[in-house]
């Protein structure tokens, strides 16, 4: 079932306009929220990340784009799916509406929303092997619009069909300083020792959900120092451990990079207080 700007109809029987700026020209945005039983996790962070990038894209908020209204409309699509009672991950794209070339004829936003099944109502940790590498085919700019979650996703695209072809599960993104940005699918995490590093926005990694809190997690951990800071390739093959956070997976500690090989400690106490955060928020 898609949800196309309130109304919710089969997908068979939704049209896609030929002239839609977010697939002619990436002119949109997107949000991925895991659901559990009807409640959006992390709703609000969620909401406020949209609403911020809309502005960056000097999109027009319509007066609407309330956090109850978007709210509301999620929990129908997830319904209309038959999964409220479920765990889901929903997304919701929004994209500028109007025609024009690369300047659009108008301001004003429409949105997509559709629910699919997840399997894991709250986040566990996946102890199978990971294996990751750098692809190094395109960059990551180390800017503002690459924070964001564009419908513009191609360096991801490309970068998941050569981790597949060359059998790793993820790759990890360079940036075009050549320092390490973020994974194909979320916030990259080093540990070494008691310190724990994450790339900075200004190196051009998303502006993760579950990396801010996360982040707000470790501040508050007397045992850890968070660094916010550029992490080298070099840097990889020196640490403890490495792991990967995203909205569905929550962490997901890589235990191998070339030679090295990594445990999963660290990852594994913060995975218990991020489900809390979970339960709670």
């Amino acid at each position: 079932m898609i949800n196309h700007n309130g109304t919710i109809s089969a997908a068979a029987q939704t049209s896609l306009d030929p002239f839609n700026r977010g697939f002619l020209y990436g002119d949109g945005l997107f949000e991925t929220i895991k659901a559990v039983n009807g409640k959006l996790l992390f709703w609000e962070d969620h909401y406020f990340r949209l609403m911020a990038s809309m502005r960056i894209l000097r999109m027009d908020i319509p007066m609407e784009f309330t956090p109850e209204y978007l709210e509301e409309q999620l929990k129908s699509t997830i319904d209309a799916a038959g999964l409220i009672n479920e765990t889901a991950r929903v997304r919701i794209t929004v994209y500028r509406s109007g025609g024009g070339t690369y300047l659009p004829e108008e301001r004003g936003v429409g949105f997509y929303a559709f629910a699919k099944a997840h399997s894991e109502p709250f986040y566990l940790l996946n102890d199978a092997p990971y294996e990751v590498e750098l692809y190094k085919d395109h960059y990551i700019n180390a800017d503002l619009i690459s924070t964001l979650k564009t419908t513009n996703k191609i360096v991801h695209v490309t970068g998941s069909i050569y981790a597949q072809e060359n059998g790793y599960d993820n790759c990890l993104l360079v940036n075009s300083d050549k320092n390490i940005a973020e994974a194909l699918q979320g916030n990259l995490f080093l540990v070494k020792g008691t310190t724990i590093k994450t790339p900075p926005l200004t190196d051009g990694c998303l502006r993760g959900i579950v990396r801010k809190q996360l982040m707000g997690i470790i501040e508050l951990m007397d045992e850890y120092t968070l660094e916010e800071t550029s992490i080298s390739p070099f840097e990889l093959q020196k640490a403890d451990e490495l792991f990967i956070t995203n909205t569905i997976k929550g962490i997901q500690p890589i235990t191998k990079y070339r030679k090295k090989q990594y445990t999963s400690d660290t990852a594994t106490a913060l995975l218990k207080k991020l489900n809390v955060k979970a339960r709670l928020g």
